[in-house]
């Protein structure tokens, strides 16, 4: 059975609880072991706090790489913001010895020191590559009929040069990921378009924001789809709290929810009854 650290981030245990809890029994039926990262804190935030300060910013994600080197673990992840902080940090610190050697200098005042080997992968990139599509497809127990718009958002496949998951520009990874369900994932304009979230943009420009986000539902409507489907609590936070009073109403579901649904978990344990846009099935 594969295991890994479980790095929650932020956006999943405060807003999106049900994203949690989907992953977790979503991950135990498929044979993944999913171990509590005890004492993590924030990745941090990649396009916020690394723009301020590099080196606060690394030493605070090699704390996290630390607590999972220590636990014997690589980290998997459900959150494209942290995939993309943690995954940097641990590319960055592997690859450049002086600089691990800094931040290991700083981790030393709290009694830690990182190697520089813990792997950092992003929860659909272990569903996709580790546990494969077929064994996916023998796990699900209801056929969806769904037509979906698949939100990959930024961090995932980018930097595309060092993460070498897919084409980063025609991505295949999460459609199939959400056709081994049985549903449709239909094409669109502008498919790996930012949801206008990340970066601070959201909190400081929200008008900004919201163009991006009107742009993507535009494109997801004339796509033909019904509900959008994201790997990232961020993106989800953004659509589906983003819609409330902009004309439209796309339920928004984590992969991991989309496949708590076809493996039959009941709906109110992915938490499906907390998004701001209605979710029917």
């Amino acid at each position: 059975m594969a295991k890994y650290a479980f790095f929650l981030g932020c956006i999943a245990p405060l807003r999106y609880p049900g994203i949690e809890k989907s992953t977790r029994e979503v991950f135990k039926a498929l044979g993944v072991e999913l171990v509590d990262l005890k004492g993590a804190n924030c990745c941090p935030a990649p396009g916020v706090i690394k723009s301020f300060s590099k080196a606060t910013w690394l030493a605070a994600a090699a704390r996290n790489l630390a607590l999972a080197e220590k636990a014997g673990l690589d980290i998997v992840t459900i959150c494209n913001g942290c995939y993309g902080s943690l995954f940097d940090a641990a590319h960055e610190l592997h690859e450049d010895k002086k600089m691990l050697a800094d931040v290991n200098k700083i981790l030393a005042e709290i009694g830690l020191k990182y190697s520089g080997g813990t792997k950092v992968k992003h929860f659909a990139e272990v569903l996709y590559n580790e546990v494969g599509i077929d064994n996916i497809k023998a796990a699900v127990k209801k056929q969806l009929d769904y037509k979906i718009a698949a939100f990959y958002g930024c961090h995932f496949l980018k930097p595309s040069n060092i993460k070498g998951l897919d084409d980063a520009e025609n991505p295949k990874i999460l459609d199939e990921l959400i056709t081994a369900t049985g549903a449709q994932s239909m094409p669109r304009q502008q498919k790996t378009m930012c949801c206008g979230a990340g970066g601070g943009l959201r909190s400081q420009f929200g008008e900004s924001a919201m163009q991006f986000t009107k742009t993507n539902l535009e494109n997801i409507k004339a796509g033909g789809a019904e509900m959008i489907v994201d790997v990232c609590p961020f993106c989800h936070l953004q659509f589906d709290a983003g819609q409330k009073d902009s004309g439209f109403a796309f339920p928004v579901l984590h992969l991991s929810q989309l496949y708590g649904i076809a493996m039959g978990m009941d709906a109110k344990d992915l938490g499906l009854n907390v998004h701001v846009t209605p979710v029917k099935l």
